[in-house]
């Protein structure tokens, strides 16, 4: 089988109109994992994704008579854009159903690539299956994007150059999985040749349909798989994947969403190039291996497989970073409702950068607050952290790991605060550095009590705060004083309608 997959892809025909990518050397990652890290290139593909390989090596192969009438597929991404560029290379005419849920950037960018595009329903699988009646009721062929001899030996192209590009001896190849067929290719040609070679597959904890189906030693249908990389959200493993899988691969490995965010953020630093999750998948299956088997001075070489990100998803991408990485970790501490109380808190927390502060008044006795937190030393550092809190009789709860707290609570912490008098509402730039907060806390008299809190730093020059305070009226000329003292731009924002609204 191995012999027969290796013909094909020395015979691919991929180079019509993918590009040979590079095999970068991740230096500033090499030095962090103290291994030798390779990136090939993928996202730099025409079509930003390896997945014009094997559309291409699939459509070129068609018998004339076929091709003339025509291809179509069903994809909401990467596959969609390897068929449209393929057919307009070839000049036949190109059908992607969509699903009509798929963000409009890709619809859009299928289109210009000169396919017809089709929305119907509202999954996959229902573009899919019209795609299927499409294809009978015109004669069109369809291009499968994983489940194919020709689309394998295409994707496996990608191994070839690996080999070409990395002569010297290789620990291992990191793989993201979705369909399987970009492992597929990969490992049978590497392995036929280089069988000393790790082939590692790399999948989403949420979307582990390779993992679950070695496990059980058969092809295994997901009830549900995550869509954050919406790349590899696949329920099951492709049969002609998983048959070569089982004679290749050495490993699955599963990441977290965090884990692949931290990818994003590794391959950015070291590329300038910000890869879709996917793309960072394998990376992150790198980082947990180098961190499980604790070994140095090898050669690794993980796949960028793909760059289509959205935009508005970058966010939310920084946001996770800091936690997968170790560098930030969220508490929920329980202090007393007093003046002073935060600046007692933030003296224990010392001069450690604090990137989030949540904070709302919500009794006399008691205040919980939301803290994130800079980690130079990561694990070990915030084990020392919360030792420190708990001996000076601080509850504290780690939430670095709880979904809720990191997707929706650390955004939504504050509301309405009863028998609440003489609250002032600011909103100040605080200089973005280590003991900014102490400052200002440090500054205000103990007579005023904050109310409310919340920082969130974003990795400008400056740190936007909004600050409740309660001044009495007779009070406001001498704060008016500290204000001036301090020498941070504030603006009083007691009349702003969402805080009349929503926090008053």
């Amino acid at each position: 089988m191995l012999t027969n997959y290796t013909k094909k892809i020395l015979q691919s025909r991929v180079y019509d109109v993918a590009d040979k990518t590079r095999l970068d050397f991740a230096s500033h990652l090499s030095r962090r994992l103290n291994n030798q890290i390779w990136i090939k290139r993928e996202d730099m593909q025409p079509v930003f994704s390896f997945k014009i390989r094997g559309a291409y090596n699939k459509i070129a192969n068609l018998p004339p008579d076929i091709l003339q009438k025509g291809v179509i597929a069903a994809s909401a991404g990467n596959h969609a854009q390897g068929v449209a560029l393929s057919a307009a290379k070839l000049g036949i005419r190109a059908v992607i159903v969509m699903p009509k849920t798929t963000p409009e950037i890709k619809v859009i960018s299928v289109k210009h690539r000169g396919a017809e595009v089709i929305l119907h329903g509202t999954t996959f699988d229902d573009a899919s299956k019209y795609a299927q009646q499409l294809m009978i009721e015109q004669g069109l062929t369809y291009i499968p994007p994983y489940d194919d001899e020709d689309v394998i030996a295409g994707q496996g192209t990608v191994g070839m150059e690996i080999l070409q590009q990395h002569t010297k001896d290789l620990e291992a190849i990191f793989i993201p999985v979705g369909g399987g067929g970009l492992i597929a290719g990969v490992a049978a040609y590497v392995k036929y040749l280089r069988p000393e070679i790790k082939i590692i597959g790399v999948e989403p904890i949420e979307a582990a349909c390779l993992y679950e189906a070695l496990q059980a030693n058969e092809r295994v249908i997901l009830d549900q798989v995550g869509i954050f990389a919406d790349g590899v959200a696949v329920r099951q493993i492709g049969a002609l994947p998983f048959e070569i899988a089982k004679q290749t691969v050495d490993e699955v490995l599963l990441v977290s969403t965090d884990e692949i965010c931290a990818a994003i953020k590794d391959i950015f630093e070291d590329t300038r190039t910000i890869t879709e999750p996917a793309g960072a998948l394998a990376l992150a299956g790198l980082k947990q291996y180098v961190a499980r088997e604790q070994c140095q001075d090898k050669n690794l070489v993980t796949i960028a497989s793909g760059a289509n990100m959205n935009f508005d998803r970058l966010g939310y991408v920084n946001e996770r970073t800091e936690v997968g990485e170790q560098r930030e970790s969220l508490l929920a501490v329980k202090i007393p409702e007093c003046p002073g109380s935060f600046r007692q808190f933030c003296h224990t927390i010392g001069q450690r950068s604090i990137t989030e502060f949540n904070y709302r008044y919500a009794d006399n006795a008691q205040a919980v607050v939301f803290a994130g937190i800079r980690l130079s030393d990561g694990l070990e550092e915030k084990q020392r952290l919360i030792k420190k809190l708990t001996e000076k009789d601080y509850a504290v709860i780690d939430l670095s790991d709880n979904e809720i707290a990191k997707s929706h609570v650390r955004h939504m912490v504050g509301g309405h605060a009863a028998n609440l008098t003489d609250e002032r509402l600011y909103r100040f730039e605080f200089p973005e550095r280590p003991g900014a907060l102490l400052h200002f806390l440090t500054s205000m008299s103990q007579k005023w009590n904050i109310s409310l809190f919340h920082y969130r730093n974003h990795g400008a020059a400056y740190g936007r705060v909004l600050v409740g305070i309660q001044v009495p009226e007779t009070e406001l000329d001498a704060f008016h004083a500290f204000l001036t003292r301090l020498g941070y731009t504030y603006w009083e924002e007691s009349n702003n309608p969402a805080y009349q609204l929503f926090l008053n």
